[in-house]
């Protein structure tokens, strides 16, 4: 289950945390981020908390989604050790989703 992050959480949710935390920069308004939101939470649940989902309302959240240049939704950034280590943009299949996680 994702947790919603905004700008005064997101230190101590993503920056913080000493699990990888996958990023998924979304808006209510976007289809293609509601297809994938079910993908994400099977792919975090996969990992048997070796990994945590949060979600940043690009909307609500506009600090965050330039502090990470998101020009595109959805994106999903995975960031370890309190770094983005790899992105991936637009709603895809399970599979590619985690071959470019590096997860697959």
């Amino acid at each position: 289950m994702a947790t919603p992050v905004k700008t005064d959480t997101f230190d101590q949710e993503v920056i913080q945390s000493e699990t990888p935390v996958l990023v998924d920069f979304w808006a209510e308004w976007c289809g293609p981020c509601h297809a994938v939101a079910p993908v994400l939470d099977r792919i975090v649940e996969e990992q048997a908390g070796a990994m945590k989902l949060v979600k940043v309302n690009i909307d609500e959240e506009r600090e965050l989604a330039e502090r990470y240049g998101i020009a595109s939704i959805p994106t999903m950034i995975l960031f370890r050790d309190g770094q983005p280590s790899v992105s991936v943009i637009g709603a895809q299949p399970k599979g590619a989703i985690e071959r470019q996680l590096g997860i697959a």
